[in-house]
């Protein structure tokens, strides 16, 4: 009965290659590399949470419990799991209308759903994504984090923002008199520090060695490995608080982020509501699937190790976001900019993705009443910078040296992910691709005449004969009909690639046409698929030539 199907993906996390042969000295790397990342990962899951609608410690757990599955579990080497951009605006809209329970529901469906994408052997169908509709959604979600958090930039007095974009500008207008200039001055330093701290230590330290001492050299390169996102929280907090400043802060909004590990709590499951969620839970799933995937593929660029199981790496996302809310964490994925630090600060195994975790766990246990003092411009900030690094914008620019198709599919995810939502952006990319798929080969195909008599007509076929090339067959048949005499065909299909169905009726209707008019139809050069496809439908036997 299943002999048919392919075998399922045998669940063989990456970790368990990696551990072979481990040393002291991959493990030292790996725990530098990770806890580097987790102090990197401490303000962004913050963020990220607060710009969901959620509080923030939904972004650090999930950040903890998922990043640690994540690397235990996954099929790479050096990706780091977590909370993501890409996923604001998706989740702001899904606790916006189905409340924050149905979130937990639609999270863990979709963890679910992740899992059995990568259990038969789906995860590379999601390469079949077009770069442009990946671009174009990727951009419109920027565009929206940044929106997003205008709110806290200018420190509006703004109670609860909406979830659609024109209704966030109407809100933003209406709110502007609120305007708080401390808020502003915290985020702009916030997005200026961000800016300037990589590029402020990018000198000639053999010439400062010239008119400094050693030492204080080394102090220096020691404070440039800092990740900027930390400095910028830690300085700006201390400001606000030194000064006293009228701004917003975690501790005002949320009460501050509990000091204990989260509890364990089952949400309401109902098939009723799991069906009313298959929206929210499809693009959850969806978003997770691209976003780990891409991310994988980056690390194998920026890696030397082997490349990444996809089905692997989709079941571990799956296990993740099945778990975390039970713990009142929000959906998880694959993060770019955590992935490339933890390369770039010498990780060498999936370890490295663990203690991360860990360091996360340590600092939220010990630190977390300290957060009740964060301003929350400061993180606006930093979404702001995120935005910024997570938009491709020079393909904008770049538009002009591609085709009309490819402009298209991009323009119209990017804006219907900003206007509409990023389901129906994926879904109008998709059916655009397609369509204009179909419409760049329909042109390839071509039937050109290459001798006319009164008798015999010999056309030669090019490119794929489909349902959306057919229409180029009708000119020969029109011809036939038109002939007066009884005339033959002869079709050279020695460039014909492939046939379909719809295209074998084309034949068979010119068949038709000529058998009327008394004459014959032959075709020769027929290559492998076509061939097969002509002798299984029986069209073989009713051809004067067949070759």
């Amino acid at each position: 009965m299943f002999q048919g199907l392919p075998p399922l993906a045998p669940f063989r996390p990456r970790l368990l290659k990696d551990l072979r042969g481990y040393n002291r000295d991959k493990l030292a790397r790996d725990v530098g590399a990770g806890a580097t990342v987790g102090i990197v990962a401490l303000p962004l899951a913050m963020a990220f949470a607060i710009a969901s609608g959620l509080k923030p410690e939904a972004g650090l757990w999930t950040a903890i419990i998922a990043g640690f599955l994540i690397s235990a579990l996954g099929g790479t080497s050096m990706q780091i799991g977590g909370p993501a951009g890409a996923f604001i605006v998706i989740v702001y809209g899904i606790v916006e209308r189905y409340g924050v329970a149905n979130l937990l529901i639609a999270t863990a469906s979709a963890g679910v759903l992740l899992f059995l994408l990568g259990l038969f052997r789906l995860g590379t169908l999601v390469r079949y994504v077009p770069v442009s509709v990946v671009i174009g959604f990727t951009n419109g979600i920027a565009v929206l984090i940044a929106l997003s958090q205008v709110r806290d930039l200018l420190g509006l007095e703004i109670a609860k923002m909406p979830g659609s974009f024109f209704g966030q500008m109407k809100a933003l207008a209406q709110h502007l008199d609120s305007f708080n200039p401390f808020a502003f001055a915290l985020g702009g330093l916030c997005v200026l520090g961000l800016f300037v701290w990589p590029r402020l230590w990018a000198v000639d330290f053999q010439f400062r060695r010239q008119i400094e001492k050693l030492d204080r050299v080394s102090a220096l390169k020691a404070t440039s490995r800092l990740p900027g996102p930390v400095v910028a929280l830690v300085t700006l907090t201390l400001l606000a608080w030194a000064l006293s400043l009228p701004v917003e802060t975690i501790g005002t909004r949320f009460g501050g982020i509990p000091r204990g590990t989260p509890a364990f709590e089952l949400p309401d499951f109902s098939w009723e509501t799991v069906r009313l969620l298959v929206t929210p839970t499809l693009t959850i799933a969806l978003l997770g699937a691209i976003e780990s995937l891409l991310c994988a593929r980056v690390a194998d660029q920026l890696s030397d190790a082997p490349k990444h199981d996809p089905n692997q790496e989709l079941m571990a996302q799956g296990v993740a976001n099945a778990v975390v809310p039970f713990f009142g964490g929000m959906p998880a994925t694959g993060t770019i900019a955590r992935t490339v630090t933890n390369i770039r600060s010498g990780a060498a195994s999936p370890v490295a993705g663990m203690v991360h975790a860990l360091t996360l766990a340590a600092v939220v246990l010990v630190a977390a009443p300290l957060a009740y003092h964060i301003p929350l411009a400061v993180l606006a900030g930093v979404l702001l910078f995120v935005a910024w690094n997570m938009g491709e914008w020079r393909e904008f620019g770049r538009l002009r040296q591609f085709s009309n198709h490819y402009r298209l599919m991009l323009l119209s995810t990017f804006f219907v992910t900003i206007v509409f939502d990023l389901t129906v952006a994926v879904e109008l990319g998709l059916v655009l691709a397609v369509v204009l798929f179909v419409r760049r080969q329909s042109e390839i195909f071509r039937a050109e005449p290459v001798a006319r008599t009164e008798q015999q007509a010999t056309y030669k076929l090019y490119g794929s004969l489909f349902f959306g090339a057919v229409a180029k067959i009708d000119p020969i048949v029109a011809d036939v009909e038109r002939s007066p005499t009884p005339i033959n065909v002869m079709l050279d299909a020695s460039h014909m690639i492939s046939l379909d169905t719809t295209g074998l009726d084309a034949l068979e209707q010119l068949h038709k046409a000529v058998h009327k008019r008394g004459g014959h139809l032959g075709m020769v050069g027929l290559h492998a698929q076509p061939r097969s496809l002509i002798e299984r439908s029986g069209f073989a036997g009713r051809l004067n030539t067949f070759q």
